[in-house]
């Protein structure tokens, strides 16, 4: 559509706008170009340009601003990204190296705020309410601890009010048995089960183990499905500052976070690194805001997305990479040597 000329010039306008943020004018696009050509002639570029859809012109200024247009082909066709460093590659590698997996995707989410001074945002894995095995212990005459091991390893502390009181020998019984019939089942599938071997049970274990499953239900139910780390950098950023709605509407994205879970769930079945720039489509619900995401994986499963969240007019060649880089080491941290 464009020819390398057109193309250049809307590369470095682009480039120069993200830079500065102020609008690019003709005289100033033919100075840093390096393209041997009269400033007319880069006006009618210009023109042309805008003509179709890639730059556009503030009221305020003669000079050029890009649109979700122009940012698009600019990320998709002539964005120049550059390398992560090999320090803040070896940072991330290390900050990741923690035995919790919940807590290394906590941490995966701080670092992409704090490198990129952007928001970074991390769509956990959808657990599937699994667990490895059970355990119960004794509070008190009618108060007991649940303690649920997952798959991955993660224990999860959930107190039981019962009916009545139980043993020691009771609780391990009925661990015992749960374990035996129902280890590796959700928990929503040890209830059916449960539910057809009930009356092969004595009533007081049946209702423990019912009181477990319920319990469990609701830990999975509770677990946080995207975390939030940075937003408050948003806060300094000038072009989403300036305007009240739009940053109004930025943190109501990040406090109800289904929509936001919606978001990351799309991106999550693309391959590698996706852009989405708000105003070319619905996906980003606030203009001016772009979102760059990438899927990250489990023993070679995707399980969820990160990325960053803030103002189109973003370096892209640098926060590209560390979305990527940091998408790649999450998945080796989180899978299974």
């Amino acid at each position: 559509m464009l020819d390398d000329r057109a193309r250049l010039l809307l590369k470095t306008l682009i480039e120069r706008y993200i830079a500065d943020g102020h609008p690019v004018g003709s005289r100033a696009l033919a100075k840093v170009s390096g393209l041997d050509v009269s400033p007319a002639t880069i006006r009618n570029v210009m023109a042309d340009l805008e003509e179709m859809g890639f730059i556009a012109s503030p009221h305020t200024s003669a000079g050029r601003v890009p649109t979700p247009r122009g940012y698009r082909l600019f990320v998709d066709a002539l964005l120049t990204v550059k390398p992560v460093e090999q320090q803040e590659a070896e940072l991330i590698k290390g900050q990741l190296q923690v035995a919790d997996p919940q807590r290394a995707i906590q941490v995966a989410a701080q670092l992409l705020g704090s490198l990129t001074h952007f928001a970074g945002v991390v769509l956990t894995p959808r657990r599937a309410s699994r667990f490895r095995q059970v355990e119960f212990l004794r509070l008190s005459d009618k108060r007991v601890l649940l303690i649920i091991v997952t798959p991955e390893g993660d224990v999860q502390n959930r107190i039981l009010v019962t009916q009545q009181s139980y043993s020691s020998a009771q609780l391990v019984e009925a661990a015992n048995i749960f374990n035996q019939h129902f280890a590796g089942l959700s928990f929503e599938q040890a209830r059916g089960r449960l539910h057809g071997e009930r009356a092969a049970l004595r009533a007081e274990i049946a209702a423990l183990m019912e009181a477990a499953v319920a319990a469990g239900e609701q830990a999975a139910e509770e677990d946080e499905p995207v975390v939030v780390a940075g937003e408050r950098n948003l806060l300094e950023v000038s072009d989403l500052a300036a305007n009240l709605d739009r940053l109004r509407a930025l943190f109501d994205l990040f406090e109800h976070k289904s929509r936001l879970m919606q978001l990351l769930e799309l991106s999550g079945r693309a391959q590698g690194v996706q852009i989405y720039i708000g105003g070319e489509s619905n996906k980003v619900p606030v203009d001016e805001t772009s979102m760059v995401v990438a899927p990250y994986e489990v023993d070679g499963q995707v399980v969820g997305t990160l990325g960053v969240i803030g103002p189109t007019r973003m370096a892209y060649e640098r926060v590209i990479p560390i979305v990527d880089i940091t998408a790649r080491l999450l998945s080796s941290a989180l899978s299974r040597e």
